[in-house]
């Protein structure tokens, strides 16, 4: 299968619907996939006509349940398909390649998934299909795709702020591909060059810019030149070489603005203007950072360096007097760092310096006053802010408590044994006595090899299945239960269940990864609602809680 890169093309809203009602032409009814493919590549640039061989190619593959023919040719509609609608198409790939039954297929399917995920920024969900798709991979010993998987959770990683961990990954990546993938060798030096970047090792990251420039002109990729260029010229900012960072960084941004990457070109926006700002050309810096403001709005891009920006543009519009650019950027910083909170799994420590968040919310009432000519009572305007102070100092507090109470626990939670409680002094309970001492005696035998043996695991479990299991009745199951394990049945089981994942989780880093859904569904609890208070019940702390104190920890 040819494959080309994901083109920025306005597909017509019928390919967008993948209309089920599209009928194969007759002149292509009977040919195969290496032809579908070949014209799907040569129309590549006109989707209109590629759609036509598109769809040919699904139904094709869909009549004949083809479905690693199927999972290619939803993935090649992926890239032919508008940004909002990539992830439907990649589910429909994903679900065509677990049909497949083909480990390459599913591993491919996951990853590329993945990686669709990561650009709308998804980086939460991303990294899970990642790990899904290293699965698969390492069932197969594909290395490319083993690197592959590699080079994403790098980016991931980098975008974390987890450099050290990023760099070791894209290390192994440029030594596996530099014989025999060029591009890709080229991306992971580029990305080696970044992170090297943001450990303060500007030496290095010279180093291996220098090298991928040589690296792209020898392997006929000038393309990929502007990129150790810009790199560079963000190296150059770091190394106090201002000007140098300015020449470096304007000569590489009509490269990536034709190539539509506004990350890079918010970037390198960012440096041209503190580049300006460190030699005290203020006047020259403003357009640069408008342009990153720019991209904030139009494409929702923000990353943790960039946020100077509006620290940058608040004070300059203070400093002028300019109380509603003042508050524009205001409101601006505040929704880049909604944005950060919102779409990145790595909290954003801080704002500012100069800015926490409480004080932009008071400056922001006060600059919205003035702005609107409204003038506020000065009484009522303290009360106000001692109220939400008062409120803010309660809300810390008790988040402080509530914290420190789970730390407690879990702290206590490690240094005991959390293994299923066993008989012990049998509780006078009514109707027990009722009960045949050797039928009392079997349940208690047939409660123990079924703990055991973990059946515990299963999500139908019940009452009523578990007695007839045991060739019991629920009455008689429930009040050996309650007498000899001190639980009603649900808790009994419930706890059961708790007590296997939180010795699990201690093995497994990735288990660790999965969301509460998934940790619901490992170990057979109905809805991811049921095992969270489960989980609190027990371990007495949220299950997000003791995994992240696990990761902290390790």
């Amino acid at each position: 299968m040819k494959r080309f890169s994901i083109l920025l093309l306005f597909v017509p809203l019928w390919i967008q619907s993948q209309n089920t009602s599209f009928k194969v032409p007759d002149s292509i009814q009977n040919k195969d996939f290496a032809y579908l493919d070949d014209r799907i590549d040569q129309f590549k640039n006109d989707s209109t006509r590629a759609a036509i061989y598109l769809f040919t190619y699904i139904k094709k593959a869909k009549r004949e349940h083809n479905w690693q023919e199927l999972k290619n040719g939803y993935q090649n509609l992926m890239h032919m398909s508008p940004s909002s609608m990539r992830i439907i198409y990649a589910d429909s790939m994903v679900y065509a390649a677990k049909r497949s039954k083909d480990n390459a297929a599913i591993g491919s399917a996951f990853l590329t998934k993945g990686i669709v995920l990561f650009s709308i920024k998804k980086h939460k969900e991303a990294l899970d299909d990642y790990l899904i798709a290293n699965e698969y991979i390492a069932k197969i010993n594909d290395f490319y795709l083993i690197y592959k998987v590699k080079y994403n959770i790098a980016q991931l990683k980098n975008n974390m702020g987890l450099y050290d961990e990023a760099i070791s990954l894209l290390r192994q990546c440029v030594t596996y591909y530099k014989n025999n993938h060029d591009r890709a060798y080229l991306n992971s030096l580029h990305s080696l060059g970044l992170s090297y970047n943001k450990v303060g090792n500007y030496g290095l990251c010279s180093i291996t810019n220098e090298e991928g420039v040589k690296e792209s002109e020898k392997r006929s990729s000038p393309e990929m030149i502007a990129y150790f260029q810009h790199s560079e010229g963000v190296n150059q900012y770091f190394l106090n070489n201002y000007q140098k960072a300015i020449d470096n960084l304007k000569s590489t941004m009509p490269e990536i603005e034709s190539n539509n990457d506004f990350a890079n070109e918010a970037v390198g926006n960012f440096y041209i203007g503190k580049s300006y700002w460190e030699l005290k050309k203020y006047e020259s810096a403003i357009p640069y950072f408008k342009k990153v403001d720019q991209i904030l709005n139009s494409k929702q891009f923000i990353r943790r360096d960039l946020l100077e920006t509006f620290v940058l543009l608040i004070n300059y519009y203070k400093t002028k007097k300019d109380d509603n650019l003042h508050l524009y950027y205001i409101d601006q910083l505040l929704k880049a760092d909604h944005l950060l909170l919102e779409t990145n799994s790595y909290l954003v420590s801080k704002v500012s310096k100069e800015y926490d968040n409480k004080n932009i919310l008071i400056e922001k009432q006060k600059l919205e006053g003035q702005v609107n000519g409204q003038k506020s009572n000065n009484l009522i305007f303290i009360v106000l802010v001692t109220l939400i102070f008062l409120t803010l100092l309660f809300v810390s507090y008790r988040n402080f408590k509530i914290k420190s109470t789970y730390k407690k626990n879990y702290d206590a939670l490690m240094n005991k044994s959390i293994q299923p409680t066993k008989e012990i002094t049998p509780i006078q309970h009514a109707g027990i006595a009722d009960i045949n001492t050797a039928a009392v005696n079997e349940l208690i035998r047939q409660l123990e090899k079924w703990e055991q043996g973990k059946k515990f695991l299963d999500k139908e479990i019940t009452l009523v299945k578990l007695a007839a299991t045991f060739n019991s009745n629920t009455k008689y199951l429930s009040l050996v239960v309650y007498h000899h394990r001190h639980k009603k049945f649900v808790t009994y089981v419930n706890d059961l269940k708790i007590d296997y994942l939180i010795n699990a989780l201690k093995e497994s880093k990735i288990l660790q990864q999965y969301t509460n859904k998934a940790l619901a569904d490992e170990i057979g609890f109905s809805s991811t609602q049921r095992f969270a208070n489960a989980f609190k019940a027990r371990a007495n702390m949220p299950a997000a809680f003791y995994i992240a104190q696990l990761n902290k920890e390790e």
